[in-house]
């Protein structure tokens, strides 16, 4: 029952309300004719769920219409708002999700807030473009407690504090780029969000714990079902935790009643969550919590049909939880590949050697948090913790380096539900001794499947990603024939550097070969992973501006490229090469200007790009010296929608001349978070909101990770911090 509510909201949402009204009208007369009672209830709960989601999407594009005419838009915030902030709220008055990209004011974390400023749609709510912010009511109990929280969190567990953070309350802003990414392609970033198995082994120990402390066992069940309840309550009600917090309260009324109850049922009433918020039918987070459970329940049935029972007790726990971490890795393929672009193919095993770790850590964790204010008992507890943390972060990088540890895919609408039928077919497959058919049902679909290709198809946009590699520079440009021209390659460190842990694989998931390599200046953190990019990636020039630099990183460079035969070419100024019909124009440096110069940071390469009427200025570490020159020289051809701010927005870069002169749409920082030097400069940042100077929407890399901006030589789409939307054609008033 609750499936084909839930599949009817799912089909509301997706906007085939019609369609589906429609086929459930043509089963429930089938089934009337037929006298098939339970088609017709479920046929019913279909076409309800239609209705109801139907329904809600145009409230709320209702609300968001209205929120789009309105001059100031009350919002509550989720993190704290700073000028240069880019913040996600939600709208008061109804559930729209709205971003904003602060300019002026202060708020914490949880406060509701009136932000004027230019608003604009995007693909999953609202922007606030320029948004000036003051607080209209401080944070609730809850939020002000959650906060509190993270404060105690960072005290205790130090440079564990950002995966404690994400693994105790829901907060993934500290997670560096890296660690996202590799516990994604190995399948494992379930763990980094807050889902019913941590609320699940929190439970379990507080049991433990109680039971230990004396308390019987009704009482100990009891308190714990307490504190879990105000533990999701704290951490804003996820809906996996909800989930599993309900699935906990059932479990234990039903223990006590001494009355076993099916897991399907008790996943049922954990689920019912869409039935009193409709909108929780399209979270990711709830879709796969339920499909994860699902799978384990259906697994846990294979096992039993298996008849293990003549193996040792350790071997039969081992393939038990072999056949659980696959068939669940199976189930969520879908969703995985349709949010993701991604399958991880490593899954099982990285689960399997995860499992431990997590169910060790989790309690730890929750343990630390809680006593932070008896610190010296805390840090003990972190200390304890860390070897789990980093045993859990090398199990994510040792599956990740597995060669073809996960494919890319771009499924159509068609073959999702080729995939999700598969996927079904094969739980009921586990879960059911009357499996041959099931089983006949998801080969039908897996060769269907098979027949349409899921790589990415070429595209008609051309796209610059400033791939957040920390405090350094790593731009990629990719064509619409899907070819890579790469400005940079971030820095390097003992043991390692950035082409190697970051952009080699960011560009190989994306396919497409690297056509040339543009090096800015000789500084560490733009050249540090050159020589693994030029040895593993091969591209056929190497451009430069030739100015003698110090650094190791740069020498091994020119090293690496003669190695892989790489031709090594000078920048000049008004130079081009068109690569797939995108222009790269050299503006700077020029020889004889940087003749006489000692800072490299003076000589970097300035690179103007054109894709149609579009325009990106790369300007790589320039400060006020070059960027003179530059009015001086190419005063005429600076004019740029984008700027990539030079120097990671220091203040000794970014002139009020230069930015008038250029006067971009959108201004992005490729900074490090937390980085000792400062950066950006507060004083930066003001000059690039300016409307003197443009009033240009910036975005950091230290708040939203990598930013992705394509373009059809007309229109600018971004692509930051989980959300998409297109940049307005005029700066704002």
């Amino acid at each position: 029952m609750l499936i084909a509510y839930v599949a009817g909201l799912l089909a509301g949402f997706g906007g085939a309300v019609g369609i589906t009204v429609t086929c459930a009208a043509i089963v429930l007369a089938v089934a009337a004719t037929m006298r098939r009672a339970a088609w017709a209830a479920l046929a019913a709960l279909v076409a309800a769920g239609a209705v109801t989601a139907d329904a809600a999407r145009h409230a709320e594009e209702s609300c968001a219409a209205a929120a789009l005419r309105s001059e100031t838009l009350t919002v509550v915030v989720d993190a704290p708002v700073a000028p240069g902030a880019y913040v996600r709220a939600r709208v008061a008055s109804c559930p729209v999700t709205a971003w904003l990209a602060v300019e002026r004011g202060t708020a914490p974390a949880g406060a509701t807030v009136n932000a004027a400023g230019q608003t604009i749609a995007s693909t999953r709510g609202i922007v606030v473009q320029h948004a000036r912010v003051s607080v209209r009511r401080g944070a609730g109990l809850l939020s002000r407690w959650r906060t509190a929280a993270g404060a105690g969190i960072d005290s205790v567990f130090h440079g564990d504090a950002p995966l404690a953070r994400a693994l105790l309350i829901a907060d993934t802003r500290g997670l560096s780029p890296d660690v996202r990414d590799r516990f994604a392609v190995a399948g494992l970033a379930h763990i980094l969000s807050i889902s019913g198995v941590h609320v699940g082994l929190i439970a379990v120990a507080l049991d433990l714990l109680f039971t230990l402390l004396g308390a019987s066992r009704r009482v100990a069940a009891l308190v714990s079902l307490g504190v879990i309840a105000f533990y999701v309550a704290m951490i804003g009600f996820p809906p996996p935790a909800v989930r599993a917090a309900v699935m906990l309260g059932v479990g234990i009324v039903t223990r006590l009643a001494q009355r076993p109850t099916s897991p399907w049922a008790v996943l049922a009433v954990g689920g019912v969550e869409p039935v009193f918020d409709s909108s929780v039918a399209a979270d990711l987070g709830y879709q796969l919590s339920m499909i994860g459970v699902g799978a384990l329940i259906a697994g846990a049935a294979l096992v039993d049909r298996l008849a293990l029972n003549r193996l040792p007790r350790w071997t039969r726990s081992i393939v038990a939880a072999v056949v659980g971490t696959t068939i669940a890795t199976i189930a969520s393929a879908p969703l995985v590949a349709w949010y993701f672009g991604r399958v991880s193919l490593i899954a099982p095993a990285s689960n399997l050697a995860a499992g431990p770790l997590i169910a060790l850590a989790q309690p730890m964790l929750f343990c630390g948090m809680v006593l932070a204010p008896l610190r010296p008992l805390a840090l003990l507890i972190a200390d304890a913790t860390h070897p789990l943390l980093a045993g859990l972060d090398r199990v994510a990088l040792w599956s990740a380096a597995v060669p073809y540890a996960a494919i890319q895919v771009a499924p159509t609408r068609l073959d999702g539900v080729l995939a999700a039928i598969a996927c079904g077919a094969v739980l009921v497959a586990c879960a059911s001794r009357e499996w041959p058919r099931a089983a006949l049902v998801a080969i039908a679909a897996v060769a269907a499947l098979a027949w349409r290709p899921l790589a990415p198809g070429p595209s008609s946009l051309a796209e610059l990603h400033v791939i957040d590699v920390g405090q350094g520079d790593a731009i990629a440009l990719r064509t619409p024939h899907g070819r890579w021209v790469l400005f940079d390659a971030g820095r390097a460190w003992a043991g390692g550097d950035a082409g190697r842990s970051t952009i080699i694989p960011y560009l190989h998931r994306r396919g497409g070969a690297l056509a040339m390599f543009v090096l800015s200046h000789p500084h560490t953190d733009h050249v540090g992973g050159a020589a693994s990019v030029l040895r593993a990636l091969q591209p056929a020039r190497y451009v430069d501006a030739g100015f003698p630099g110090g650094a190791s990183a740069y020498r091994a460079s020119l090293v690496a490229a003669r190695d892989a035969r790489v031709r090594w070419t000078r920048a000049h100024p008004n130079d081009s090469v068109v690569v797939d019909g995108v222009t790269i124009t050299f503006l700077a440096p020029d020889s004889a200007w940087t003749a006489s110069l000692a800072d490299p940071n003076l000589a970097s390469v300035v690179t103007l790009v054109r894709v149609g009427d579009v325009r990106f200025l790369l300007t790589g570490d320039a400060e006020g010296p070059e960027e003179d020159w530059l009015l001086a020289n190419e005063g005429d051809r600076l004019r740029a929608d984008v700027l990539k701010v030079a120097h990671h927005g220091s203040r000794t870069s970014s002139t009020a001349a230069f930015l008038a002169a250029v006067r971009p749409r959108l201004a992005l920082v490729s900074v490090g978070a937390g980085n000792t030097y400062g950066h950006p400069s507060t004083s930066v940042l003001a000059a690039l909101g300016n409307a003197a100077t443009g009033g240009a929407q910036v975005l950091r890399t230290d708040q939203l990770g990598t930013i992705v901006a394509r373009t059809d030589g007309q229109r600018i789409f971004l692509e930051a911090g989980g959300e998409k939307w297109e940049l307005p054609r005029s700066p704002a008033p």
